[in-house]
C-alpha cells in the first residue's frame, strides 16, 4: 500500500485511497492505519469483495471522515462510521471517481495536514538528572491509560549526528544547549526520516532515560520528534 502511494500519482492526494485487490477485508483497516501513520493523511483501504468493494478508513485530527464520506454517498452502496474512522461499500468501477471526489471535496490545510505532538511540559535537557528520572520511573508501566510523560527542549545545536545500529535504523546524536550542555539523544525505528545535520538548530521531543553500559551510567535523550528551529 505504501508503495502504490509513493510510486504513483496518490503521492499528491491530500485523502489517500489505496485499492489492493488481493488484500482480505479483515485486514484493510490496520493497513489503512498505518497507510495514515507514515503519510499522516486520511486514508482509506479497499478491497476486492464478492459482490463489488469494501473499504476501511483511518483519519486524522481535524478531518471528518464520516462526514466527507457521507458527501460522496452517492456512489456508495453502503457506509458507516465516526469522524475518526469509516467503513464502505462499492463497485469497483467507483473507485477512482470516490477517490476523485474526495480529493475535490477536501479543505484541509497545511496546519491540519502537520501532524501535531503534544508534551506534558517544556523542559531544558539542563534541569534532567538521574534523580528526576528515577522519579519517573515511579510512574511505570507506562502504556494505554498511563501513557510516559514527553518533554521538549528548542535551540538544541546538532554537534554530531549518525546512523547506527546492524540495521542502519537508529539515529544517535549529539546535542549541544543553549547553556553548553553536551547530551547524547537517540530516536530508534528510523523510516526513511530525515536525519538532523550537524551545525543546525533543531527543537526536540523527548523523553528521558538511562543508558547502563559497561558498567557505566549515562542519561540518554529518547528523541520522540524533531525538528529544524
Amino acid at each position: 500500500a505504501i508503495e502504490q502511494v509513493e510510486n504513483t500519482e496518490l503521492k499528491d492526494d491530500k485523502v489517500l485511497v489505496v485499492y489492493l485487490p488481493d488484500c482480505h477485508e479483515s485486514v484493510a483497516g490496520i493497513i489503512a492505519g498505518r497507510v495514515r501513520e507514515k503519510f499522516y493523511r486520511p486514508s482509506i483501504v479497499i478491497t476486492k469483495a464478492e459482490d463489488g468493494a469494501k473499504g476501511s478508513g483511518r483519519s486524522i485530527e481535524g478531518y471528518n471522515m464520516f462526514e466527507e464520506i457521507s458527501k460522496c454517498g452517492k456512489l456508495l452502496n453502503k457506509y458507516g462510521g465516526h469522524p475518526m474512522a469509516a467503513g464502505i461499500s462499492l463497485d469497483i468501477d467507483k473507485i477512482d471517481e470516490f477517490r476523485k471526489a474526495l480529493n475535490e471535496n477536501q479543505t484541509m490545510t497545511e496546519n491540519v495536514l502537520t501532524p501535531t505532538v503534544w508534551i506534558d511540559v517544556p523542559m531544558p535537557v539542563d534541569y534532567v538528572d538521574i534523580k528526576l528520572i528515577k522519579q519517573f520511573e515511579k510512574l511505570q508501566p507506562f502504556g494505554k491509560g498511563n501513557e510516559k510523560p514527553v518533554f521538549a527542549d528548542r535551540n538544541l545545536t546538532v554537534r554530531q549526528s549518525a546512523v547506527i545500529g546492524k540495521n542502519k535504523n537508529v539515529l544517535r546524536c549529539q546535542l549541544e544547549s543553549e547553556h553548553g550542555k553536551l547530551v547524547t539523544a537517540i530516536r530508534f525505528k528510523l523510516d526513511g526520516q530525515e536525519i538532523p545535520e550537524v551545525g543546525r538548530k533543531i527543537s526536540m521531543v523527548y523523553y528521558p532515560d538511562i543508558n547502563e553500559y559497561n558498567g557505566i551510567v549515562s542519561i540518554q535523550f529518547r528523541i520522540e520528534d524533531w525538528r529544524y528551529v
